[in-house]
């Protein structure tokens, strides 16, 4: 029978177009089916696509990445490239300086895409070096013989930096062919792998219903809103949205006028508004502009400084300070415009206890969660999450804004003097909940992370019938992810292919049994062109998950942008010296410096949280596999470069460790045996 099984093992796979069979000569391995040797094969210049074909067990057709849909300058360097040192190593430039400019594109997290590059420049060997701006990045090739500049516009976008995350693990972990990867990248930018909800939330119009959404209740939660209020910044943020939508659509150079533009119709707004009837008006401008501010680029920015990257932390800054300052004075003039000119008085009668409720004690309120989560959710829309992915981003966002509100409301009570609460003449109460709620958002998010992989990877094994005599755990568990998938996919929330992926499941299952039935007649696996999209799509959806795609929501709700937007507007409409609710420009800046910098110290304790974990199980556990092992180090190199910034051997040879300096001569005499 072993004999049986493995000849069977040796029998190309007939994949069926339109009832003509074609044989092809690709392997992927099913556990029960083949074995495969996944001993790491030496790094080198066209070995990369024939280890892939050793390690498959479902056999798929050939695929072929079209360089001539590379821009002009791109193709220019691969042709060059190709000639030299052979299409595979041109294409892997390519693919690294795609996926470069599409990872940095959401966010500009300079730190995430140099760890990111780095890893797929030491599995492939690569000569190439790169420096990432805040917008503008550079690429060079070949110890610069070959140079490629990019402007990358800044972007909120979580479903595309955690795919291109994953198509580089996959890619880097050899699932895929870098044809493959290609391929999937441009087949990710049309959106075919993305739900049909994700794809009405992902651009214009359909966004629009986010803004009036996101605006009323943030204004609640955060900024001391009525509910009449709610109202009101529901019109006015669905205005913003349309104007931004109508720049976008433009085009050009309209997009500069986008900020200024949205202030002023704010501000316009607002003040007809205001005499007709009186709210609010700073709890409604912060509502609205919520969005727009740039709070998380601020944080980034620190973190940034804190990990090194100077040039691009302290640019951040600064230009973090001045486009939220544009908002600000956009819509103070649109205010002025709209009252008659009388923008101050408006301002200081608007922040009466009359119209507003300052420092209201959000603890008495029942609804504070469910309003919290209802604002998340507007958020992970504009984020662009997948919506299959809200449930643990919710979880990851909750927990950090209830440790961050908990902590401070319990300082306060833990060290109270004669029944007063202390720290009223300093921040530290405010710096302690910030860096324990960004703490613990990043260690849920991580943990997250973790449980969702390990199911995601059973899952996988369980679709392509890797797992032999499952327990009735994993019977469980497969069944529960698969009725999951089965609900989500019906209303929308998931892709298509997630759930045509169910029939190819059942289908590799039922051709498993034939195959092992000595008295049928099955010689093979078939399956059709369709079911090979939804393999390869199953590899790289497997893969782990980004956490910076969960984590990076929740700390745009914890960021003090609209900390930023109260200094401004502390400058633009001075507090009267005798109002009690007033604050000066002093203080406001004072609390926005220990607001960012802790929460950017409470990114680093719990990513470094999670690394001491994880290192100390690693070597607790002598039974780990070298290849585990290899793995795991992996891994945490990774998440090492996501708050820290990496030493290069460009920057500075001796920061070479010394296992990849063994790693290094070894991949060199290996290259060296196979040329010979």
């Amino acid at each position: 029978r072993g004999a049986r099984v493995e000849a069977r093992a040796a029998r190309a796979l007939t994949i069926s177009h339109g009832g003509r069979e074609e044989r092809r000569y690709r392997h992927i391995t099913f556990g029960p089916i083949m074995t495969a040797d996944r001993t790491p094969k030496p790094k080198g210049d066209g070995l990369m696509r024939q280890d892939i074909r050793m390690n498959r067990t479902i056999e798929t057709s050939e695929r072929k990445f079209d360089v001539k849909t590379l821009p002009d300058d791109m193709r220019r360097v691969h042709d060059k490239l190709a000639s030299r040192f052979g299409e595979e190593y041109a294409l892997l430039w390519v693919f690294t300086l795609r996926t470069a400019t599409e990872l940095h594109r959401a966010w500009h997290m300079t730190l995430l895409t140099s760890a990111l590059l780095l890893q797929i420049k030491k599995k492939f060997g690569l000569r190439m070096t790169w420096n990432l701006g805040v917008f503008k990045c550079i690429f060079r090739v070949e110890d610069g013989d070959y140079e490629i500049h990019r402007k990358v516009p800044y972007d909120y976008d979580s479903e595309y930096q955690d795919i291109y995350y994953r198509i580089a693990e996959a890619l880097i972990e050899e699932q895929i062919t870098v044809h493959e990867a290609l391929i999937y990248q441009t087949e990710a930018k049309h959106g075919l792998h993305t739900s049909r909800i994700g794809r009405f939330l992902r651009d214009f119009p359909g966004r629009l219903v986010l803004y009036p959404f996101q605006a009323s209740t943030i204004a609640y939660i955060f900024f001391e809103a009525k509910f009449y209020d709610m109202g009101v910044a529901a019109v006015v943020g669905l205005a913003a949205g349309l104007m931004e939508y109508a720049l976008s659509h433009v085009g050009g150079q309209a997009k500069v006028l986008i900020d200024v533009v949205v202030g002023l119709t704010v501000g316009i707004i607002s003040g007809l508004w205001y005499d007709y009837r009186r709210f609010c008006v700073p709890s409604v401008f912060l509502g609205v502009l919520y969005w727009f501010f740039y709070g998380t680029a601020f944080v980034v920015g620190i973190l940034e400084i804190i990990a090194g990257e100077l040039e691009t932390g302290v640019t951040r800054f600064i230009a973090v300070s001045v486009k939220t300052f544009v908002l600000s004075l956009g819509a103070s003039l649109g205010l002025m415009i709209s009252v008659g000119g009388d923008a101050l008085k408006t301002w200081q009668e608007s922040q009466s206890d009359e119209y507003c409720e300052p420092g209201q004690d959000m603890r008495h309120y029942w609804w504070r969660y469910p309003m919290y989560i209802a604002s998340s959710v507007a958020v992970l829309g504009q984020y662009r999450l997948p919506p299959s992915q809200y449930p643990r981003a919710l979880i990851v966002m909750t927990v950090g804004y209830a440790v961050q509100y908990e902590s401070f409301i319990g300082f306060g009570q833990f060290y109270s003097v004669d029944g007063n609460d202390a720290f009223t003449e300093d921040h530290l109460d405010t710096a302690a909940s910030n860096v324990a709620g960004a703490a613990a958002a990043t260690v849920t998010a991580l943990f997250l992370s973790w449980f969702i992989n390990t199911h995601k990877q059973y899952y996988r094994d369980r679709v392509l019938n890797k797992v032999e005599d499952p327990s009735a755990m994993g019977n469980f568990i497969f069944g529960a992810m698969r009725l999951s998938t089965y609900i989500l996919g019906t209303i929308g929330l998931l892709r298509e292919s997630d759930y045509q992926r169910l029939d190819l499941d059942e289908k590799l299952t039922k051709q498993k049994s034939e195959l092992d039935d000595e008295t049928h007649e099955r010689q093979r696996y078939e399956v059709t062109q369709e079911e090979e999209n939804l393999f390869l799509e199953l590899l790289v959806s497997s893969e782990d998950l980004n956490p910076w795609a969960i984590l990076m929501p929740a700390v745009y709700q914890l960021v003090p942008g609209s900390v930023i937007a109260k200094l401004w507007f502390a400058s633009i409409f001075p507090p009267s010296p005798d109002d009690p609710n007033g604050t000066s420009t002093d203080s406001v800046f004072s609390n926005l410096m220990v607001v960012s910098v802790s929460l950017a110290l409470g990114l680093i304790f719990g990513f470094a949280i999670v690394q001491t974990v994880v290192w100390v199980v690693g070597k607790c556990n002598p039974r780990e596999s070298e290849s585990k092992e290899k793995t795991r180090l992996m891994r945490q190199e990774m998440m090492e470069g996501m708050y820290t910034s990496p030493e290069t051997p460009e920057d500075d040879p001796a920061s070479i460790r010394p296992e990849d300096k063994e790693e290094e001569s070894a991949d060199s005499m290996a290259e060296e045996e196979i040329s010979s």
